[in-house]
């Protein structure tokens, strides 16, 4: 453990940075920085100087040499990163974590957006246990990951079911506290008539959603809102908020559970003549792009879909270095902005 089992690029020309200098520009040893880099300082290395291995290592520019560590392992570890689709941009951030994390470790990835959805994902290879060395999912059920982890292959999920096999653990965002933030931000403002605009789609997360509004509304065990489901699309959100709309007493506030229905939503005030946030309120969930891109700027919760996607790859390549890896949990904002405000005395 006297130094770093990383073999260092030939120099040629202008010599590239190697693992002594990261150390020496972090004042630790060589196998520390091979330790944080390979992520196995758990127990081993204090956060302050994991800390200060990463900023010297961005500083420095540094990166391993892939071809010489493949070299040394035999083969080149690959995992499949399965999502519902790439057109979404919280997937997108999603898998730009992951990929960035898998990069830093000389783990190849193979893209799979699956075509069902939270439906059963076939596997896209004759054998994938034979194939790849893990799976990282995002937003699925565990269950319909069978077909790929049946063969004893490694499984993380992101944004799922904790405690659902065959996974080996999830990292998830804080659905209920983002959940509670906006039900405490509208309770604060004086909202007391909201109506759920809710995803018509059977899985985990939106039911964590629905459970923590009622509960938030102080609503009996059991008991919801005023709900009308809806495609996650804003031609979605826009039917379903016109329908909400339409109840007397109206509602003064509409809690979506994505910022696509969200701005659904904001289509239908403007098309019956009501004023967002002076009528009616509209909040969502997830912070995508499109959160900042209406007007006005869309109140929701932020989850880090980039962060998420880093956190999950690391636990899979606990899991892949034979460790046992927790569940986790990544906390979330709310972004108040130009869809919230206090009701008006009509």
């Amino acid at each position: 453990m006297g130094r770093s089992d990383d073999k260092e690029e030939p120099v040629t020309g202008t010599r590239p940075p190697t693992s002594r200098d990261v150390a020496e520009r972090a004042g630790v040893s060589q196998a520390t920085v091979s330790l944080v880099l390979r992520e196995r300082w758990r127990g081993r290395v204090s956060p302050a100087r994991v800390d200060a291995v990463r900023i010297a290592a961005r500083e420095l520019g540094y990166r391993p040499n892939q071809a010489a560590r493949s070299l040394r392992l035999g083969r080149v570890r690959t995992a499949l990163v399965v999502v519902p689709a790439l057109s979404n941009d919280f997937f997108a951030r999603m898998h730009s974590g992951a990929a960035r994390v898998a990069g830093e470790r000389d783990l190849r990835l193979v893209l799979y957006p699956s075509p069902e959805g939270v439906g059963p994902a076939p596997d896209p290879f004759e054998s994938a246990s034979a194939t790849l060395d893990g799976v990282l999912a995002s937003s699925m059920a565990a269950e319909a990951l069978t077909a790929l982890s049946g063969g004893g292959l490694p499984l993380v999920m992101v944004d799922s079911e904790p405690g659902r096999a065959p996974a080996a653990a999830t990292v998830n965002p804080d659905i209920e506290a983002g959940m509670r933030l906006v039900v405490e931000h509208l309770r604060a403002l004086g909202h007391r008539r909201v109506a759920h605009i809710a995803a018509d789609v059977d899985s985990w997360t939106f039911a964590v959603r629905a459970r923590v509004l009622a509960a938030g509304l102080g609503l009996t065990p059991g008991g919801a809102p005023p709900t009308e489901r809806a495609p996650l699309s804003v031609r979605g959100g826009l039917a379903a908020a016109e329908r909400a709309l339409a109840a007397r007493p109206r509602p003064t506030a509409l809690v979506c559970d994505d910022d696509l229905l969200a701005a659904g939503a904001c289509k239908a005030a403007r098309r019956l003549g009501l004023r967002v946030p002076e009528d009616v309120s509209v909040t969502g969930f997830d912070d995508l792009a499109l959160a900042t891109a209406v007007e006005p700027e869309l109140t929701t919760v932020n989850l880090p879909a980039e962060e998420l996607g880093a956190a999950g790859m690391r636990t899979l390549l606990t899991v892949l270095d034979g460790e046992t890896a927790p569940d986790a949990v990544l906390p979330v904002r709310l972004m108040r902005r130009g869809t919230t405000a206090a009701p008006s005395s009509d």
